[in-house]
């Protein structure tokens, strides 16, 4: 079970941090990631770590913004946000891609496991 939250209303420029609590299976062995989804359009892939920490990806649109990063004593992903947009606004929602550990994939159907997602609203 994946338990996304830390989203809420903020100004453009602010930052939020969200997190992604795991529990029922070895999520720590898993990669893990955040996608989101606008109102409207698709869900896009937004950040991904390996199993460590050690290799991460993200989306165009985030980069040098958005920061992932996991705790796997506290079966916990985070992910940073920082300088927010109005674009930025969505359902964030964190995932689990149970057959991979180093590789780290972006594509939705790679994912198997998903949480609730949270909202994160920037208001211009």
């Amino acid at each position: 079970q994946l338990q996304a939250s830390g989203g809420g209303l903020v100004q453009a420029g602010g930052s939020l941090r969200l997190s992604c609590a795991a529990s029922g299976r070895t999520f720590s062995k898993y990669v893990m990631g955040w996608f989101r989804q606008a109102p409207g359009k698709e869900r896009e892939f937004v950040a991904a770590t390996s199993w460590s920490g050690g290799s991460t990806r993200y989306g165009d649109s985030v980069k040098g913004r958005f920061t992932i990063s996991r705790d796997n004593a506290k079966s916990t992903v985070y992910l940073r946000m920082n300088s927010l947009k109005p674009e930025d606004t969505a359902v964030y929602y964190c995932a689990a891609a149970s057959r991979y550990v180093v590789v780290v994939v972006i594509t939705q159907r790679e994912y198997d496991y998903w949480g609730q997602g949270t909202l994160v609203t920037v208001s211009s």
